[in-house]
């Protein structure tokens, strides 16, 4: 019988490989809820942004759609921000709790709380809960439509750990998952869900696939060793090209949704500025994959991190486009 390898070694102050230098968890958060706050990736927002961002998209979109902006949209903007952080932290600690294993073979991923040791599973489950009942509460305060497409929001939570088990395509349950804030806020907004808040999502997705594959090529030795599929896999030397692919479906998708929400009650002036929005997108996406280099983890983590920005940019038009 052989004897089992011994646990990796992992900073003293339990920091997590891939956080941002000088983070605020680890330079001001007490310390016993550092490892909880870890978990939840508070050390790292760039997934609460991606998370955020879609929601924002959905509810500046349903403004423009029917020429309102209300006193109760202040709410649902801070809803979406709170809601996203809560729930980005509950999903990614599922996530850790679905692949404690796996995360224990990868060496960016074996400082994680649960497989460093820092929070136990049980200890896990417990905060899950907890954060998953206070988005809940937040929930409660938009109209039932919305509260529904909420609660059904947990069906891609709940598969997309599992995905990369079965098929090589697991971005596409991230996307699933990751912009189901555009639908949410769009009836939050309206009381009811429209073509352009699915042509919207749709967007978003193409964005998922965009970004997470950057993101996966962090990862494709340690994967293929152990079996984890991804499209970043799958793709190899073939990535820039499926990369350009989805920037032209998230551009595409996302204009197509501009004009849906546009044309009912947007000044011919306030449509332009908000079809604006994907085409400077696109640009972003297109600077990103002028730096692309499949065979840098520091790169590649770079420039997944710069999708904050593009998520923003066709936020800033939107928003200006509802002032005209």
């Amino acid at each position: 019988m052989q004897d089992s390898p011994p646990p990796p070694e992992q900073p003293s102050d339990g920091v997590v490989a891939d956080a941002y230098a000088r983070n605020w968890v680890d330079r001001y958060a007490p310390a016993a809820t550092r490892p909880y706050l870890r978990l939840s990736r508070a050390d790292r927002p760039i997934g609460t942004w991606l998370l955020l961002l879609p929601c924002w998209w959905g509810l500046s979109l349903a403004m423009l759609y029917d020429g309102q902006a209300r006193w109760s949209d202040l709410w649902i903007f801070a809803g979406c921000a709170i809601g996203a952080f809560l729930m980005r932290g509950a999903g990614c600690t599922w996530n850790d709790i679905t692949d404690r294993d796996i995360d224990a073979q990868v060496a960016r991923t074996r400082s994680r709380p649960i497989p460093s040791g820092q929070v136990s599973t049980r200890g896990a489950v417990v905060w899950m809960v907890v954060q998953a009942l206070v988005s809940f509460c937040i929930l409660l305060t938009f109209n039932a439509a919305a509260i529904r497409l909420g609660i059904l929001a947990l069906v891609p939570v709940a598969i997309y750990p599992f995905a990369k088990r079965f098929t090589w395509w697991p971005q596409v349950f991230l996307g699933l998952a990751f912009n189901w804030g555009a639908l949410l806020a769009w009836t939050a907004h309206t009381g009811r869900l429209d073509a352009p808040a699915v042509v919207l999502y749709l967007a978003g997705i193409a964005w998922t696939l965009f970004y997470d594959t950057i993101y996966a090529h962090q990862d494709t030795e340690d994967d293929a060793l152990i079996g984890v599929k991804s499209t970043a896999r799958l793709f190899g030397q073939r990535s820039g090209q499926w990369l350009r692919r989805f920037l032209m479906a998230t551009v595409g998708l996302m204009g197509i949704a501009v004009v849906y929400a546009g044309l009912p009650e947007a000044s011919v002036l306030a449509l332009a500025v908000a079809i604006a929005g994907p085409w400077a997108m696109g640009w972003h996406m297109a600077w990103q994959l002028r730096g692309l280099d499949i065979d840098d983890p520091a790169k590649m983590l770079q420039l997944f991190r710069a999708n904050r920005d593009t998520g923003v940019i066709p936020l800033l038009f939107f928003a200006t486009a509802l002032l005209l």
